[in-house]
């Protein structure tokens, strides 16, 4: 059990990146990157509730690179969508992308709280509405209509 945030990155800071230098043959840029999103994500928790410190400590790592991996993934897919339909998203169009962009932010955030979650869930965690309903403790059918609620409300928005 870690005494403070502070001694247990002095304890462990250095084998976190080695961990990661070792076991995900990233750059050192990179494993500085994930490794200091990590201590931050774990600045925000308890972290002297935590039992089992290095564990903890790469669940989190490796869940971070796998968020990584997946932004990358989806970011590729859409150049290669865009450069397959001839759009280049560079000076004005970049521009009205990165608007567009912080709209449907702003969109999703403004949800309801209880329909932003399943949103959320489906969306960017990728989980089956079966999976959201488990992890919500509500039924399926709700995730569906609360589902069906996020979307009319991010289209409404979206039309003006």
């Amino acid at each position: 059990m870690p005494p403070s945030l502070g001694a247990w990155f002095e304890r462990d800071g250095r084998w976190l990146e080695r961990l990661l230098s070792r076991n995900l043959r990233l750059p050192s840029a990179e494993v500085e990157d994930i490794a200091q999103d990590t201590w931050l994500r774990i600045a925000r928790m308890a972290p002297d509730e935590v039992t089992h410190p290095r564990a903890f400590l790469s669940r989190i790592a490796l869940n971070l690179f796998r968020d990584r991996r997946r932004r990358e993934k989806l970011r590729q897919e859409k150049s290669h969508l865009l450069a397959a339909n001839d759009i280049t998203p560079l000076g004005p169009d970049r521009l009205q992308e990165q608007e567009a962009d912080q709209l449907l932010e702003q969109i999703i955030v403004d949800l309801p709280q209880n329909l932003r979650d399943v949103f959320l869930l489906s969306r960017f965690r990728r989980m089956t509405n079966h999976d959201i309903a488990e992890h919500l403790g509500i039924s399926v059918k709700t995730v569906e209509w609360r589902m069906s609620k996020a979307m009319e409300h991010c289209m409404t928005k979206l039309r003006g």
